[in-house]
């Protein structure tokens, strides 16, 4: 295996794009490429998404749950977590202030415009 990329399944991927967009994410890849978007692929750095409209899967995997949110946590290794908390922590919800945790990292978390949490971490020196 070589990479993870998450297909987030939202309701308004443009909302997602524009919320993502705040934490340096960049569209590289869009279906359609214009007009009313069905699927968007972002990145930043080494970490890629995936954003899906709900109705685009149709009858399709029928196991995928249709509500934002849910019990799915993302866990994203960045560096300069310190500086990169104050420039986002005024422009979406934190849920988890920055801490060391007991196993060494320096982590914080936040909830994303679909519902679904993000947590942020750093092994610091």
């Amino acid at each position: 295996m070589n990479s993870i990329s998450p297909n987030i399944f939202v309701k308004d991927i443009n909302a997602s794009i524009d919320f993502y967009k705040q934490l340096g994410f960049s569209v590289i890849a869009s279906v359609p490429e214009q007009g009313d978007l069905v699927w968007a692929m972002m990145t930043c750095g080494n970490v890629t998404f995936m954003f899906q409209t709900f109705e685009s899967l149709g009858e399709d995997l029928p196991m995928v749950s249709r509500h934002n949110g849910g019990s799915l946590l993302l866990y994203i290794q960045t560096t300069e977590i310190r500086k990169f908390f104050d420039a986002i922590k005024d422009k979406v919800k934190v849920v988890k202030g920055i801490e060391k945790t007991f196993y060494g990292a320096t982590e914080f978390s936040i909830e994303d415009n679909n519902g679904y949490v993000l947590t942020f971490a750093e092994d610091e020196e």
